[in-house]
């Protein structure tokens, strides 16, 4: 038993969301990707997809054997690379990690430029609102916003961003501009929260931490609502400075209480072995840095 081959076929129906779209990718008939599954989960002694006419599923079992397929098949082409001499050329999947929006704006247009340039060249963006393990998820590189624990991985430092306090021109010239966070309590907030409560907002005076507990008018696991209420005048919103840059200079938003924000955050990219890494990684990692450093929105303005 060809044990890789059955790995990269799992792999390839948890990706392409079925049986017979994997037999495609790989050139194999649907019967074979079948017997291949078949046959590890017998090895393993474990369920490893849940099949209904419809759909797919990963079971838990499955998802744990996922991440650890995809890192050991990732380890294995960069070793054969390594050693063909073909280390020096991207090729191969690009795994790459960043925040929703940051991902959307930022990531997923350069990430794109850059496939254009190296055609033996695919990749995989997970675009999450939450820090993954690079390791366990399979991943490449990842773009994090947060001040950086140590740790073995690598780090560049792009740029910063602010947390910042807006509304609309409109909104303020009929209900007022807050001078203090407390006067926030007079006005209709949209706040951002993954919770089913309004988080507490940050903010910073004379070196000493504030907080203000928003009443929200509405509550969303999205930052692009509140930002978009805000757009509509419909009141006040807190948001990264990169969501917001191009409004603040077009006029449509208005930043208030910036001084009382708290320190900046810094933007960092972040990927393993350093420059050992293969190809792929290290020529990503040297396309996006300059080009994220010199985009006026990520320099906290």
């Amino acid at each position: 038993m060809d044990r890789l081959s059955l790995m990269k076929t799992f792999v390839a129906v948890v990706e392409a969301d079925g049986f017979a779209a994997a037999a495609r990718r790989l050139a194999i008939s649907a019967p074979v990707v079948t017997r291949n599954v078949a046959a590890l989960e017998q090895h393993l002694g474990a369920r490893l997809l849940e099949r209904t006419t419809r759909q797919v599923r990963v079971t838990e079992a499955g998802a744990r054997y996922l991440a650890d397929c995809k890192r050991l098949l990732a380890e294995i082409d960069d070793a054969e690379a390594a050693v063909s001499g073909a280390h020096s050329e991207p090729r191969g999947l690009l795994s790459v990690t960043a925040p929703v929006m940051f991902g959307r704006m930022f990531v997923a247009p350069l990430l794109v430029d850059f496939l254009a340039k190296h055609a033996q060249l695919s990749a995989r963006a997970l675009l999450l609102d939450q820090v993954v393990d690079l390791m366990t998820e399979g991943l490449d590189v990842a773009v994090r916003i947060a001040k950086l624990e140590d740790s073995s991985l690598t780090s560049t430092k792009v740029g910063v961003v602010r947390r910042v306090t807006c509304a609309s021109p409109g909104y303020l010239k009929k209900y007022g501009v807050p001078k203090q966070p407390r006067e926030l309590a007079e006005h209709r907030c949209f706040v951002f929260s993954t919770e089913r409560s309004a988080p507490a907002w940050a903010f910073e005076a004379k070196a000493k931490s504030l907080s203000f507990r928003p009443r929200a008018a509405l509550l969303a696991n999205s930052s692009e609502v509140g930002i978009e209420a805000a757009l509509a005048g419909a009141g006040i919103t807190r948001a990264l400075s990169y969501m917001v840059a191009a409004h603040v200079r077009a006029g449509r938003l208005r930043l208030i209480l910036e001084d009382f924000e708290a320190e900046p955050m810094p933007i960092h990219v972040v990927y393993r072995e350093g420059r050992s890494a293969p190809a792929r990684v290290r020529a990503f990692v040297d396309y996006v840095v300059p080009r994220l450093r010199k985009d006026a929105a990520l320099r906290g303005a």
